[in-house]
């Protein structure tokens, strides 16, 4: 289909003082290359609205026989890289929009504003080039004021390129993956890009540094700051005018300090935020323009005394790393799927997100302040120009980088410490040839002119030391102002006797060594650690046909497998208790990095022979479990204090028995938790469950369903893979199918898809007009389920 227009015409008699328009809704997309700009308008196409990822839609390629088929291929083309790269064919996406810009723009600063275009990026307006990104993870702006034509329409190309050689090591999604906005401002006085800078002192002081752009002929810019609490009241505010020194037309001024009385300080258990607000007046007394910015009172300190301590206390980070994506939305970053995830995390006890190997979306981190979520901000992977976006030579991009990604997350109260990059130990001919010392310190300076509240860290992977010669860590491990491990925990303690001042954070840890790697750490001054992939995600395949990482504790549609309950029962202070039985089978190996990270194969699987012999763990943090099989007791085990075995509690020969089995978990003689596992019947129901009550129609917001088969008494059954048939009426779109199994065949975008452990789900997209929606799940086996759904 051709799209012959798609024009954005926004009304209203006049300007406000800063207009943010959203250009998310109504590009014409097409896929593959093209000869030029001028081919776009005419190109086959769709319409797609924003944000978009045009890779995840596409066909699985499975490697061919010159091809290894897993992630140890490290190969020159593209091809052999179809294993890292969730075995999609990577490609180039053109997208083309038409702007009718509003009358009353004239005269005024109108900027073109993206995110992020995945991986590399370049844009034209009316046929002229006008900005490009050479990395895609972070955003860019341009100002058009002078180009746009106001007596017709203007044309907006984008062209999207993930095929830059050896260009990353996971799937990366491809295109308009993140918001698209017009910004339109006063034309001599404004504020640029990511102007404030927020801290504060004492818990009640605020101090703002104001980046202003002024062209006017003026010894003074009056202006007001005024700080709102979460309720929208004001709580304080101060009226100023700031010497301008006409010989800087840009350029950073302190704004005179305002307190807070009482302030509500943020933590993880009450993220209170507040909103900074600084306006610039004329000298007539006229609003200029206007910048709103939401922060957090709380002060952070690391030490290898005790780690990390927040608001004075401390605080140990539990978290986990994973990549950018969210499983079958791919790279397209919705709002609403990471909060999905957020809350997921929160509920098994994660207080923490490092954020690898890349920086994510200002959504993300907007969410993590609202829920408590403290983030090791990370920027990038190797300082190599292959895994910097490709294109340009990494020493010519992070002299840019460095201060977009600083100034756009610094007053995030969520973020905690700041990453410049993983695993680099194995690259001994890094920029200035010394493992690559001189080239963290050049961007720790540079970091630290827009930022000297937080410090700075270097995730690496001392993969190649002898613990028993003791060997010393890589010269880069030591240099950096937070010591960051991956895996390598072990280390910590000859390292710190080594090296006393120095700070250990395990920044990634193995789901295959969980337990031990938690527990045999000095918690109390250890700064915390973070899981690799604790969600499964496409991209970094062990094998075909596994479309990506497998050995998380959640499966790629978000649902927990049996030994997340493991890691809650570590991570959370409220009494648990789950089964896993243990799949038979032996655990094997599946190296990682030098490391072992095979999960076992666990489930929840109570429908099996009877009189077969089978293992099986209770995961909790009760001091005793005693398990009872249709009411008949089986024993009673208490929780071990080995660092090895402790929360997880083994039992072996239980005998099977259709019916009910049950642990109870005990302390001081008294139940505080429980959990059973049933012989369930034959699934003769399809059962719809929507995961929110809000749903809001402003043409982004997320509704996910899981649908899952169920027996006569409502037990979801497990056997159950039958397929399923989706369909939706109403303003509304089906964005993405998921089931969990990463080696399905079967894409995430369509129509259908089948159960897979008894589940699946299908996300919906509201359109940007209320309406009753409603959702059909039809299959050959089952009646056909609906529900009744409304966007508000």
């Amino acid at each position: 289909m051709i799209l012959a227009a798609m024009a954005m015409l926004v009304g209203g008699a006049s300007a406000a003082v800063r207009d943010t328009i959203s250009l998310n809704e109504g590009w014409q997309f097409h896929f593959g290359e093209l000869s030029g700009i001028e081919a776009v308008k005419n190109a086959k196409s769709e319409r797609v609205n924003l944000p978009h990822d045009f890779l995840i839609g596409q066909p699985w390629v499975e490697p061919d026989a010159s091809e290894r088929p897993d992630n140890s291929d490290a190969g020159s083309n593209v091809r052999s890289r179809l294993s890292p790269r969730g075995f999609k064919e990577m490609n180039v996406g053109w997208y083309r929009y038409v702007l009718t810009p509003k009358q009353e723009w004239k005269g005024r600063r109108v900027v073109l504003d993206f995110q992020g275009i995945m991986l590399v990026g370049d844009v034209w307006l009316n046929g002229k080039h006008i900005g490009k990104t050479d990395y895609g993870y972070l955003g860019f702006d341009t100002d058009i004021s002078s180009m746009i034509k106001y007596d017709g329409d203007n044309e907006i190309i984008v062209k999207a390129n993930t095929q830059q050689p050896n260009n990353s090591r996971w799937y990366t999604g491809g295109g308009l993956y993140r918001d698209v906005n017009i910004i339109v401002t006063d034309k001599k006085l404004y504020f640029p890009r990511h102007p404030l800078f927020i801290r504060t002192e004492n818990n009640k002081k605020v101090k703002i540094q104001a980046e202003i752009a002024c062209f006017n002929k003026v010894d003074n810019i009056p202006a007001e700051v005024k700080i709102y609490d979460a309720n929208g009241e004001v709580v304080a505010q101060k009226k100023q005018n700031i010497v301008f020194n006409g010989k800087w037309r840009t350029r950073e001024y302190e704004l005179q300090p305002i307190e807070i009385d009482n302030a509500n300080l943020w933590s993880c258990e009450s993220p209170y935020l507040y909103t900074a607000e600084v306006t610039l007046f004329d000298n007539q007394g006229n609003a200029v323009d206007q910048i709103r910015e939401q922060f957090g009172v709380r002060t952070i300190e690391f030490s290898p005394d005790f780690g990390f301590k927040l608001n004075g206390k401390k605080v140990l980070l539990k978290g986990y790393a994973n990549h950018h994506t969210l499983g079958a939305l791919g790279a397209a970053a919705y709002p609403r799927a990471i909060e999905k995830r957020i809350q997921l995390m929160k509920s098994f006890g994660y207080n923490h997100i490092r954020t690898s190997h890349n920086p994510y979306s200002e959504d993300f981190m907007r969410l993590c302040d609202r829920y408590g979520i403290l983030v090791v901000d990370e920027l990038y992977d190797k300082w190599l120009t292959q895994y910097a976006g490709g294109r340009v030579e990494w020493e010519a991009l992070w002299q840019r980088d460095v201060p977009e990604w600083v100034k756009r997350d610094r007053n995030h109260p969520c973020v905690v410490l700041w990453s410049l990059g993983n695993e680099l130990q194995q690259y001994p001919n890094l920029p200035f040839n010394d493992w690559g010392v001189t080239a963290y310190k050049l961007q720790r300076e540079l970091l630290h002119r827009y930022d000297n509240t937080r410090l700075t860290t270097v995730a690496m992977h001392p993969r190649y030391r002898d613990i028993d010669t003791d060997s010393i860590p890589a010269p880069l491990a030591i240099a950096t102002e937070v010591n960051s491990y991956n895996y390598r925990y072990m280390y910590f303690p000859g390292d710190s006797r080594r090296y006393p001042e120095k700070i250990f954070y395990q920044s990634e840890a193995s789901t295959g060594a969980m337990g031990p790697n938690f527990f045999e750490m000095d918690l109390d001054k250890v700064v915390g650690l973070a899981y690799w992939g604790a969600i499964d995600y496409l991209g970094e395949s062990m094998g075909w046909p596994i479309k990506g990482w497998n050995q998380g504790v959640f499966d790629i549609s978000l649902q927990p497998k049996p030994d997340a309950y493991f890691l809650k029962s570590m991570f959370s202070d409220t009494p648990s208790v789950h089964l896993a039985v243990i799949e038979k089978g032996k655990k094997g190996e599946q190296m990682w990095n030098g490391i072992n990270v095979a999960i076992g194969s666990y489930s929840e699987n109570w429908n099996r022979k009877d009189g077969e012999k089978l293992s099986l763990y209770t995961y909790t943090n009760a001091e005793e479990v005693e398990l009872k099989l249709n009411g008949k007791s089986l024993g009673v085990k208490k929780n071990s204090g080995n660092p090895k075995e402790r929360n997880r509690i083994k039992w072996d020969n239980i005998e099977y028995k259709s019916g009910k089995l049950t642990a109870i978990a005990r302390n001081g003689g008294k139940e505080v938790a429980r959990h059973s596992l049933e012989t369930t019947g034959e699934a003769v129901a399809l059962k719809l469950i929507p995961d929110v009550q809000t749903w809001h129609a402003d043409g982004k917001d997320l509704l996910h369903v899981r649908v899952i088969a169920v027996d006569k008494k409502g037990r979801r059954v497990l056997s159950a893979g039958e397929n399923l048939r989706f369909s939706v009426t109403g303003n509304a779109e089906i964005v993405a199918v998921d089931n969990g199994n990463i080696s399905s065949d079967e894409l995430a975008v369509g129509t259908e898809r089948s159960l897979f452990m008894g589940s699946a789900l299908v996300i919906l997209r509201a359109g940007a007009s209320a309406s009753n929606i409603i959702l059909e799940v039809a299959s050959d086996k089952y009646k056909t389920q609906r529900i009744k759904l409304n966007t508000l």
